[in-house]
């Protein structure tokens, strides 16, 4: 998708799910909304959900798209990354990601965003997937950082 098209989608997205946040202030709900808005606008996005720390390990949470990994391996992966690294990870090719964790094999690509609560902890990450190389890049990631900042706040 062109960047132009892209921020503008974003734009439009961004505004269409702070409405609907307004509705809960539950964040499971608020989760399930912002999954299921993302997955079926933005075409690229095969896989969509959150996994959420628990004892030590990442579960997972609401998602749309193929059967996920229920829990991931610890400090593993893409998601761990996210987590260990404290920032959003953007990977062109999974492939060429040192331990890439494949729940789905025809994932090529993914980008990662820290969840953070309100006391700016990270309790979780958003996961999306895409079947074609290369679909995630700044404009995704600061873009959907400030669509999960919505679920604590």
């Amino acid at each position: 998708m062109e960047p132009e098209k892209k921020h503008a989608r974003y734009q439009r997205l961004y505004e269409q799910i702070s409405a609907l946040m307004e509705k809960s202030e539950d964040p499971d709900a608020r989760m399930a909304t912002i999954t299921a808005v993302l997955h079926h606008k933005m075409e690229y996005f095969s896989w969509t959900g959150f996994y959420f720390l628990h004892s030590g390990k990442l579960t997972v949470k609401t998602y749309q798209g193929p059967l996920a990994c229920q829990e991931l391996q610890p400090h593993a992966g893409v998601c761990w990354a996210c987590i260990d690294q404290e920032k959003t990870m953007v990977v062109a090719d999974v492939h060429q990601f040192p331990g890439h964790i494949a729940c789905d094999s025809r994932s090529l690509s993914e980008i990662v965003v820290p969840v953070r609560n309100r006391k700016h902890e990270i309790v979780g990450v958003f996961d999306v997937d895409s079947t074609s190389l290369n679909s995630f890049d700044a404009t995704d990631a600061g873009w959907l950082e400030k669509i999960v900042n919505l679920i604590y706040h």
